[in-house]
């Protein structure tokens, strides 16, 4: 989601009063083209068995007209058709509450630039492939993306609550590195696990990291990495329970009440934790793919 600084205090030139600029899909070169696809050709084979179904039924709205990075206008066209959202180009990260109407209006800001042929396994800023190859398809499901909608509203509620460290913990461990029950196992779909060649298997697969129940106020606490493999997943039992608990929620007295508690930091179990696997945290330290 969006950070708390931001480089640009107001939209850079040719972009509109909503930060949007136009993707350009024109300007991609056949190498990022080529990128592109070969990332895409990569994870599409490793996430069947380790993605959620709702995310591998989600992939066909990326299987456009043409080989490539998509063209945001027939992928909008097709998402708004399906779950009313649409994707738009902004040129980095953009405020808080340009980032949370976007979301609140069905509007997914997506950067348009793709990593280099020899970044694959690791890019510190988000690209298109992360974006879009990370997030689209969980937004053809219709709940989830009645989830984020609803999470867009939330933020825009927070934003003068001193609330907003606690909401992006709720995005970061469910939109970008969630992990969700389905027929008794469990299956990634954050974006951040789903565009990752390395965290794809190791959120299944290694005994290092801890996989704990969802718990909202847990969440809001626990604190967590940005350079490395998460060390904490929280699991839902559904998405249907993660946005009943998301409307039913009075948001308010929950801040305030996270807020006199400390924080948790990464890879701590406390009392009172649904875990569901205790990790051994001896992973070799690497960057994320």
């Amino acid at each position: 989601m969006a950070q708390d600084t931001h480089v640009l205090a107001a939209p850079p030139e040719g972009a509109g009063a909503d930060w949007t600029i136009p993707q350009g899909w024109e300007h991609y070169t056949a190498e990022e083209h080529a990128t592109w696809d070969t990332l895409f050709a990569r994870q599409s084979k490793l996430l069947p068995g380790r993605a959620s179904e709702a995310y591998l039924r989600g992939l066909d709205v990326l299987k456009l007209s043409r080989p490539g990075i998509p063209d945001f206008e027939e992928l909008s066209e097709r998402l708004m058709k399906l779950t009313g959202w649409q994707v738009v180009a902004v040129p980095g990260l953009v405020p808080d509450d340009v980032f949370f109407d976007h979301m609140a209006n069905r509007r997914f800001v997506a950067g348009n630039f793709i990593r280099r042929p020899d970044q694959l396994d690791y890019l510190q800023e988000p690209d298109v492939f992360h974006d879009v190859f990370g997030h689209v398809p969980m937004l053809a499901d219709p709940v989830f993306a009645d989830y984020l909608a609803a999470y867009g509203r939330g933020g825009q509620r927070a934003l003068g609550m001193d609330a907003l460290k606690y909401l992006g913990r709720l995005y970061w461990y469910t939109v970008e590195f969630g992990l969700v029950r389905e027929g008794g196992d469990l299956r990634i779909y954050g974006a951040g696990i789903v565009s990752s060649y390395s965290e794809s298997r190791f959120a299944l697969e290694d005994p290092s990291p801890n996989r704990i129940g969802f718990d909202l106020a847990r969440v809001m606490r626990t604190e967590y990495r940005i350079d490395d493999f998460q060390q904490n997943y929280f699991v839902i039992p559904s998405y249907e329970a993660l946005l009943k608990t998301t409307l039913e929620t009075d948001f308010a007295p929950l801040y305030e009440g996270v807020k006199a508690l400390p924080d948790i930091p990464v890879a701590k179990i406390v009392e009172g934790d649904d875990v569901l696997t205790r990790g051994t945290q001896e992973y070799a330290q690497g960057k994320r793919g």
